[in-house]
């Protein structure tokens, strides 16, 4: 039985894997903790290293800016598998806004509170959700730290990483418009998987988590 860490996105928290099986192992479930003003993915990563004890032979599994965590941590810690769902593990596979908002940073002016309060500008990126799933998002998203948020944004659009660690899996759909797949190398692919598969795709991600981590 292997330690799995479950690590969500930005805007959310580990309700994000409510549909996720993974009853035959110890799960422990990563919160975000809140980032100093000088803290960079990296070093974020190893605080929750720090927090969490991720150690040696754990398995950690990243959802979005999870998984750019988690690949941060892999390369910390020698993981027996991390493994990423609708995520990048290399600033080469990022989309291609992500240059756009590192040259014209308009988060910069926007005040936190704000990130958590767009929840019906970003719910279109998602694709279409069960009225359950979308009551679930929004409460997600409004717990959200407005500090942490913000943070976040910054710390993810000037994420350089080129390094991929060993036992690396990589998790994605083919309709997600937040990460388009096809700049994404060495991924299984789940068909109309959107961002949010997650949550709607769970017995096809259950099935590859399940041969992945056996």
């Amino acid at each position: 039985m292997s330690r799995i860490f479950l690590i969500p996105g930005l805007g959310a928290d580990c309700r994000i894997y409510k549909n996720i099986d993974l009853e035959d192992h110890e799960v422990i479930q990563v919160n975000w903790i809140e980032p100093t003003v000088t803290d960079t993915l990296q070093s974020y990563a190893q605080r929750i290293i720090d927090q969490y004890n991720i150690t040696n032979d754990s398995v950690v599994i990243g959802n979005s800016m999870g998984g750019m965590v988690a690949v941060e941590i892999a390369k910390r810690v020698a993981l027996k598998k991390v493994i990423l769902i609708s995520s990048i593990k290399t600033y080469s596979e990022a989309p291609w806004y992500f240059s756009l908002f590192r040259r014209f940073p308009v988060y910069k002016i926007i005040p936190g509170r704000l990130f958590t309060s767009l929840g019906f500008l970003v719910k279109p990126l998602f694709s279409s959700m069960s009225a359950t799933d979308a009551a679930l998002f929004a409460d997600m998203l409004k717990r959200t730290s407005p500090i942490f948020a913000k943070w976040a944004m910054k710390a993810i659009l000037n994420w350089n990483n080129t390094d991929i660690p060993l036992h690396t899996y990589h998790i994605t759909g083919n309709k997600d418009l937040i990460f388009d797949y096809r700049k994404i190398n060495n991924a299984l692919i789940i068909n109309d998987g959107t961002h949010i598969m997650i949550f709607d795709k769970a017995k096809e991600v259950n099935k590859l988590l399940m041969d992945i981590i056996k």
